[in-house]
């Protein structure tokens, strides 16, 4: 294959296929939040949202397109149907970026044609060739997925990836669109591409895979050894179902065996040069910021990013790790970017020290952003003797993650004990300006907060998801808390942050009943369905 990179070229589709977990919609703001931060670590390729989905999406790829995808920064890829208004669509929000690139689509399985398409192979064929040579009208780089690929007849697979890249296709892309595949399997499937494709010279090879039995990330590393130089991947593997091979899985293994997966890619087998561009210390950081922006928490067992995965109990493990690190640890902590470092900052220390430090962990913010992020710093310094890089961090992320002010907490106070009824008071600041104090009883006293809160924003909710997270040990530690409530089909999430829980409960409560008043208010306006799409 003469024409495939030494190395492997990372795909993240978080802002795509990650958002469409269920619940885990994001905003154009946080969308360009972290696609900033995945800038930072290095992907080669950001697939930023499906434009022609709602107006929403096709302005938030339009942003990053903006922003994110300047010159020496990464490529920023829309998705879009092989139809010509998705691939228009696509091509108008890519505009702005330096790199753009089209991924279009149409299922080749026959279950998909019979069913879902209505159409005959022959047919797909056809569009499938029109369809890339349109987005080639628009940009240099396609992509082209057969959807379903891991069960479509191979020949037929073959003779549709001929076509697509005779007719301008850059990447071939091979979805396990609902994680049947076994690696072995995969594996095969991605070689019979490499020998029965004349043209495949032409293109590199990219997988796509779900997780629906927990193979994803093996079937992509047995892709890996066939010929496959692309993955697309999501940060904490979410997504649809069981979600999307784990970026940060794969990139680690590939690091950690990187002597093993070496020859595959025609190096030494001792060469030490990374097989990705990725900057394996900001991993850590990347998936805190998509865990809180999203609301959906990382498992403490995962690979890599748990809070489990370099922490020791067994008596056996603790001495040989204390002896040497390398007994029970395959990785340094210290790679994917956890510390144990202390800043330096107090509670005298002054604005430009705090931007400093900032800088040095690798946020760049507004001065807004700087001036709210350093009063919420001023307020945990008072109330902690020691603030650590982690408690700054999630300071910031509160702080960048805001959605639009419409109600703002003005107090909350709260009683309760063993042999009294949890009761809350609340004052918040309504939208014409006016503060409102309202008082509940509860069961206990963040559900006494909420009853307070919903008594003076009086807007129908359902809360479906409450959860506390500590961000560093000890009494006087910064709890996070992520809420998830419904209205309707729709779920919107608040975050926050705070020494004292119930203080942080009541913020990010606000800030889940902000993003709802914020979409009803928009619902005046006139705006198609959204469109969702599954590779």
């Amino acid at each position: 294959m003469t024409n495939q990179p030494d190395r492997i070229i990372i795909f993240d589709t978080t802002l795509r296929d990650g958002e469409q977990s269920p619940g885990a919609s994001l905003n154009g703001e946080e969308k360009l939040t972290i696609a900033r931060q995945l800038a930072r670590l290095g992907v080669d390729v950001i697939e930023a949202g499906f434009p022609y989905a709602s107006p929403g999406d096709f302005e938030a790829v339009q942003k990053i397109a903006e922003l994110v995808g300047v010159e020496g920064g990464p490529t920023i890829c829309g998705l879009a149907r092989a139809t010509r208004a998705d691939i228009e669509a696509a091509a108008k929000a890519l505009k702005p970026a330096a790199k753009g690139r089209i991924h279009t689509f149409i299922a080749t399985s026959d279950i998909h044609l019979e069913y879902k398409l209505k159409k005959t192979r022959p047919q797909v064929v056809a569009i499938a060739e029109e369809m890339v040579a349109y987005a080639k009208s628009f940009v240099d780089d396609v992509e082209f997925s057969p959807e379903d690929a891991g069960r479509s007849d191979p020949e037929f697979l073959y003779e549709v990836l001929t076509k697509a890249i005779a007719a301008g296709a850059t990447t071939i892309n091979i979805p396990d669109t609902v994680g049947y595949t076994t690696p072995g399997e995969f594996g095969a499937l991605i070689r019979g591409i490499t020998e029965n494709v004349p043209n495949i010279d032409n293109a590199v090879i990219s997988v796509h895979g779900h997780n629906d039995l927990g193979l994803a990330v093996a079937n992509f590393l047995e892709a890996v050894k066939n010929g496959a130089r692309q993955l697309e991947c999501t940060i904490n593997g979410i997504g649809e179902r069981a979600g999307n091979a784990a970026l940060e899985e794969l990139v680690m293994a590939l690091h950690v065996r990187r002597q093993y997966f070496n020859p595959f890619l025609g190096r030494p087998v001792d060469s030490q040069e990374s097989l990705t561009n990725i900057d394996t210390r900001q991993i850590y950081k990347t998936s805190r910021l998509v865990s809180n922006l999203t609301g959906m928490f990382v498992q403490p067992n995962k690979a890599i990013v748990g809070a489990n995965a370099f922490a020791h109990e067994s008596g056996i493990h603790q001495d040989g790790v204390l002896k040497h690190k390398l007994t029970y640890e395959i990785m340094d902590a210290q790679s994917i970017g956890l510390t144990d470092n202390q800043i330096v900052l107090g509670k005298l220390s002054g604005r430009h020290a705090f931007a400093s430090r900032l800088k040095e962990l690798g946020f760049d913010l507004s001065d807004t952003e700087l001036n709210n992020a350093f009063l919420k710093f001023k307020t945990v310094a008072d109330k902690k003797k020691e603030v650590t890089d982690w408690d700054l961090e999630s300071i910031v992320n509160a702080e960048i993650q805001q959605p639009p002010e419409i109600f703002r907490l003005e107090l909350v106070q709260v009683s309760c004990g063993d042999r009294a009824r949890p009761t809350a008071t609340v004052t918040l600041r309504t939208p014409t300006g006016e503060e409102l104090t309202d008082a509940a009883i509860g069961t206990g006293p963040v559900d006494a907060v909420y009853k307070a809160i919903n008594r003076v924003v009086n807007v129908p909710n359902q809360l479906i998801e409450f959860s506390v997270q500590s961000v560093t040990a000890g009494i006087d530690a910064l709890g996070e808390v992520t809420i998830r409530l419904r209205h309707g089909d729709r779920i919107f999430s608040g975050h926050s942050a705070n020494t004292d829980i119930i203080v942080a409960s009541a913020h990010a409560y606000v800030n889940a009943l902000n993003r709802l008043y914020a979409f009803l208010e928009k619902q005046e306006e006139t705006t198609p369905e959204p469109v969702t799409a599954s590779l």
